[in-house]
């Protein structure tokens, strides 16, 4: 094995497009606000927007898993960020509630989509054999944290610039990370003569079938006959309604109507990113060594008992008792993806686990379109987002008695079969 193996440029290239890919999915938290003062819209209309967006960002992933199979990584890659930079410069231009959802929910979604964690998953599994784990952990907080580490500075352009600016900057942004994707990223380390960081032999696998969607639509079929599928899937939509849906959503303008300015809510937010960052890869590191199932039963109820006390202690500025939780959800926020990855290859192996894992990605996904809107409706009917905190609480408990469920004799059973002809 090489000294520097090219595995680690490939790593830092799929972390930067994630952190680009993220910036636009950052926008909507700071946008209800001015969106509201601009169009009279209430939050519920740019709540379905974003759920529109969260819906396709999460159906797209296992067909994305299938595409990259047939069509390769960079290619896939390259495209989804030009999708996103088309749908985000788009709404500099929109006057209709519909164009927002096709740029913000279509286009946006079906770009953001296509380099999700299952992107990151792929990267992950085709070039590592070795700290798998802790890669997963590190391109996984790259998308999480980007989405958020972004929110002072697009807080800031609409407050001095207006909403448009900020929409053009996270186009221009997708755009710059294009370059860097096709001249650094290959599909698998034997496309440049090598194995996998760590690997002492070939990885086994069956090669690209044709027709990604059948593809896809048979790795469900084929998960779904396993209770673990829908306890792990059961867990995601949970994962997601508590974190993309309704924490990313709605943090700020919850914030908003306590009396605090939408820039210190937005850096509070932004603090969540940074300390994800260490908490994913300390996730990572730790799916290396322990129990998937133990992590993610204390991963869920940790963060339910913090979604619990939460509405208590928003007010017109930040005191001790918020940025303890700020630093508590940080560490949480997607730590629940690495050994959720890990799970996934262990149940379904590792020729179908990156699929199957797409279709759990997706229920995350449509856990989060569902608080995201219902969050809107709880706050449009009832003046506040004080039900939707408790709500995702309790939701969060079950996760982790369900994450606790996942029988311990699924990687004895026989893994879930390779469809090894699927028609065009």
């Amino acid at each position: 094995m090489p000294r520097f193996h090219r595995a680690w440029p490939v790593a830092a290239v799929a972390f930067v497009a994630l952190v680009g890919a993220a910036g636009f999915r950052a926008t909507p938290g700071v946008m209800i606000v001015p969106l509201r003062d601009a169009f009279g819209w209430p939050a519920a209309t740019t709540s379905l927007a974003v759920s529109v967006n969260l819906v396709l960002y999460g159906l797209t992933a296992p067909f994305a898993a299938a595409l990259m199979d047939r069509f390769g990584i960079r290619r896939v890659t390259a495209a989804a960020l030009a999708l996103i930079a088309a749908g985000s410069g788009g709404t500099v231009f929109m006057t209709a509630s519909w164009q927002l959802v096709l740029c913000w929910g279509v286009l946006v979604g079906l770009g953001s989509g296509s380099m999700a964690m299952v992107f990151a998953a792929t990267v992950a599994g085709r070039w590592f054999d070795r700290h798998r784990g802790l890669v997963m952990g590190v391109l996984t907080a790259g998308g999480a944290t980007g989405q958020l580490a972004f929110l002072p500075l697009l807080a800031w352009l609409v407050q001095e610039h207006g909403w448009r600016s900020a929409s053009v900057a996270t186009s221009l942004g997708a755009l710059a990370v294009v370059l860097p994707v096709v001249l650094v990223l290959r599909d698998r380390p034997a496309d440049v003569g090598l194995l996998p960081y760590g690997a002492t032999a070939p990885a086994d696998g069956p090669p690209p079938a044709p027709g990604a969607a059948r593809a896809a639509l048979a790795g469900l079929r084929d998960a779904a006959r396993h209770r673990e599928f829908w306890l792990l899937a059961g867990g995601f939509f949970i994962c997601g309604a508590s974190t993309n849906g309704l924490v990313g959503t709605h943090f700020i303008p919850a914030a908003h109507d306590h009396g605090m300015p939408e820039t210190t809510a937005a850096s509070l937010l932004a603090l969540v990113g940074v300390f994800d960052i260490v908490g994913t890869v300390a996730s990572g590191w730790l799916t290396d060594r322990v129990d998937s199932r133990l992590l993610l039963g204390w991963y869920y109820a940790l963060r339910g008992l913090s979604l619990l006390v939460l509405p208590l202690l928003f007010a017109s500025s930040p005191h001790p008792s918020m940025l303890v939780f700020v630093l508590f959800y940080g560490l949480d926020w997607v730590a629940t993806v690495p050994p959720t990855v890990a799970l996934a290859r262990e149940v379904f192996g590792p020729a179908r686990g990156t699929v199957v894992f797409g279709w759990v990605f997706a229920a995350h996904q449509l856990g989060a379109a569902a608080a995201a809107t219902a969050a809107g409706l709880v706050r449009d009917e009832l003046g506040a987002y004080t039900l939707a905190w408790w709500g995702a609480g309790v939701l969060c408990l079950f996760a982790a008695g369900m994450s606790l469920g996942i029988g311990r004799d699924a990687a004895e059973r026989p893994p879930v079969p390779v469809v090894e002809q699927v028609a065009g």
